[in-house]
This record gives structure tokens, C-alpha cells and sequence, in this order.
């Protein structure tokens, strides 16, 4: 299953109903008419084994007169033995017996918290991919520019790395920014808002780019998955919509030990060719900065085109830097496959 934003608040919200339950129950019924008294841990229980092991106590407690030794489903330290806690016991059965703890109230408090965030932030998200709908109308976007061909150029994808804003822009050899996406709304509950600038055309579209989740199955036949929102829809879904499909494998070369590459369709037909670079990728930085021009750094790339358009080029590479997938679906077994079918075409070299 591939977990998104969205859902990630949707099931956020029911857990916090389910722990808002649990809480009433245990304040308002669960222990409801329950006398109080002091109990001492006589025994523990040793259940499960390695960083799973729980301890559950034996205490002893007196009720007019008679003494009681009740096993409690909570767990304690395992050195609690002589402790004293404070139980709660039905008078009318006194075998029956609770730890008092301040988790009905606590969860009483967080649980309503998380609820009224959750659905605060899924009303404002829908606001806000709204609003930016209309946005993109009054700038006149309709979608990305169409597949032109022009002569090749060598330019260079740069990400801001160390900032929670994390900015991308397109370079040309004279380090002239030629397309650039820039954070205007940073949010923690909802998705960034960037203007994303086309300055050889002098075109703006405002797009949402949401926070990078990943889901992670723990089995040889299933890939992980990192993905982010982009404008309400995952940035591989959205990708593939738009005719873009990524031929990944690792690769070895200049100014990179170890490094990905990328050669990027279009309906079929190549549009760019990226490779993995350094935090200096351009030939002066690499010999003055020897050992980083030897680093291939995520979210860094040199790219060879013919796209006069860069939008969707430009999309495409984000997606890569900002969730450090491998391939174009978001995992990594595309990149391992994508490899060992260019060691087979080049006899062993990679």
C-alpha cells in the first residue's frame, strides 16, 4: 500500500477517534464506582524475549482485612519488585483490579488535539489546492509547454541542500538560471507553495509540492516507495499522466565515485539525459573543491538536452531530488535492473 499525505491524516483522524473512545472508557466506565488503595509488586512475569520483553506485576493489596495477590496486564520495570502503586478495585469483586494511571485523561486531551488538526489541515489543504487552481488559471497555464527540439545544451539541476525550504533551479555553463521553483509558503501540515519561474520565457505558474513520505515493505518482492503531492496527485502518477518515463541505473564517471543516471522520455522520445553530479558541478568548482567534486550529492545533476522547454524536464528531476528514489516509480529495483541491464549491454562495465 502507498501511503500519501491525505491519507496519512485520514488515518491519523481515526486513530484519534479510537484513542478518544478508549479515553472516555476508561475515565468514565471502565473503573467507575472503584475504591482506591495501595498495593505492593510481589512477582513478575517475564513475557516475550530481546527489545520485546515486558514485565507484568503480581501486586498485593488488603481490602478490609483480606489480602489479595492479583496479576495486573500492565507492564512495569523490571527491577520493580518491592515497589508500591496505586491500584483501583471493585469493592464488589476486589480480584478485579487496575493500575491508576493518567492515561484515560491524557488521551482525553491529545486525542480531541490530533482530531481537530487533522481535519483543520484536510479543510485547509482542499482551500488551498483551490485557490491555487485559480491561481494557475489567471497565469494562463494549461499545462506544460509542448516537446520542442532544439540544439543540446549542457546545463546543471541544483538543489538547495540544508535549508527546510529546499529550493531547485536549472543553470546554464555561465551559472544564468534558466528555470527555478520558489518556496512562498513553507507549512507543516499542508503542502509548500512555489512559484515555479520559467525566465527564458518569463513565465510563473504556482504549483503545491507536498511533504516526501515513504512506505517500506520488508519483503525481497516488494520496493519501498518515496513519493511526495504534487498538486493534489502523486508526483510518479503525475509524471507517467504527462508522458514522462525514466530509464535509471548507476553509473561511474567524472567528478562522481558512484552516482545515478537518468535518461529521461517523453512519449517515448528522449529529452534528457542527467547524471548524478557533485555540490560543485561546474569544472572550475570540481578543481577547487577536489574531494567534493569526487561526492555525487542527491538532488544534484548535470543534464544534456534539446528541450527548449524546460518545465517538465524540470519536474521530473525535482521529483528525483526531493524523494531520493531510484527509479520512476518511486523505489529502487528500476535503478538495480536498469543497471545490470547496462553492465550486460557493456560486457561488465558499468
Amino acid at each position: 500500500m502507498i501511503f500519501h499525505q491525505s491519507m496519512v491524516k485520514i488515518i491519523a483522524g481515526i486513530l484519534a477517534i479510537i484513542g478518544l473512545c478508549v479515553g472516555v472508557n476508561v475515565t468514565f466506565f471502565q473503573t467507575r464506582g472503584f475504591a482506591e488503595t495501595t498495593a505492593v509488586i510481589t512477582d513478575l512475569t517475564e513475557e516475550g524475549s530481546g527489545d520485546d520483553t515486558t514485565y507484568r506485576p503480581t501486586v498485593e493489596y488488603e481490602v478490609d482485612g483480606e489480602t489479595y495477590n492479583v496479576k495486573l496486564d500492565n507492564s512495569v520495570k523490571a527491577d520493580s519488585v518491592g515497589n508500591t502503586i496505586t491500584v483501583l478495585y471493585d469493592p464488589s469483586n476486589p480480584e478485579l483490579a487496575y493500575v491508576k494511571n493518567g492515561m484515560g485523561i491524557y488521551l482525553l486531551i491529545v486525542c480531541p488535539l490530533i482530531l481537530a488538526f487533522v481535519l483543520i489541515s484536510i479543510f485547509k489543504g482542499r482551500g488551498e489546492r483551490q485557490e491555487n487552481k485559480e491561481r494557475q488559471e489567471l497565469s494562463g497555464y494549461t499545462g506544460y509547454a509542448p516537446h520542442v527540439v532544439g540544439g543540446e545544451r549542457e546545463l546543471y539541476f541544483l538543489t538547495d541542500l540544508g535549508t527546510p525550504k529546499a529550493g531547485h533551479r536549472i543553470e546554464d555553463e555561465n551559472r544564468r538560471v534558466l528555470y527555478e521553483a520558489k518556496m512562498t509558503n513553507f507549512g507543516v501540515a499542508v503542502d509548500y507553495k512555489f512559484d515555479f519561474i520559467d525566465h527564458e520565457h518569463g513565465k510563473t505558474v504556482p504549483h503545491l509540492v507536498g511533504q516526501v513520505l515513504e512506505s517500506t515493505w520488508g519483503t525481497l518482492l516488494a520496493d519501498v516507495h518515496d513519493t511526495f503531492e504534487f498538486d493534489g496527485v502523486d508526483i510518479w502518477k503525475h509524471l507517467k499522466q504527462n508522458g514522462i518515463s525514466v530509464e535509471s541505473s548507476v553509473t561511474a564517471g567524472e567528478g562522481a565515485l558512484v552516482g545515478m543516471e537518468y535518461r529521461i522520455l517523453r512519449d517515448g522520445e528522449e529529452i534528457a539525459h542527467a547524471v548524478q553530479t557533485s555540490q560543485f558541478p561546474h569544472e572550475e568548482d570540481t578543481d577547487a573543491h577536489k574531494v567534493e567534486g569526487k561526492i555525487p550529492i542527491p538532488g544534484f545533476y548535470r543534464i544534456w538536452t534539446t528541450e527548449v522547454y524546460l518545465d517538465l524536464l524540470f519536474v521530473t528531476l525535482m521529483a528525483f531530488a526531493r524523494s531520493g528514489a531510484g527509479d520512476d516509480k518511486g523505489g529502487t529495483y528500476g535503478a538495480i535492473l536498469g543497471t545490470l541491464d547496462k553492465i550486460k549491454n557493456n560486457e561488465g562495465n558499468i
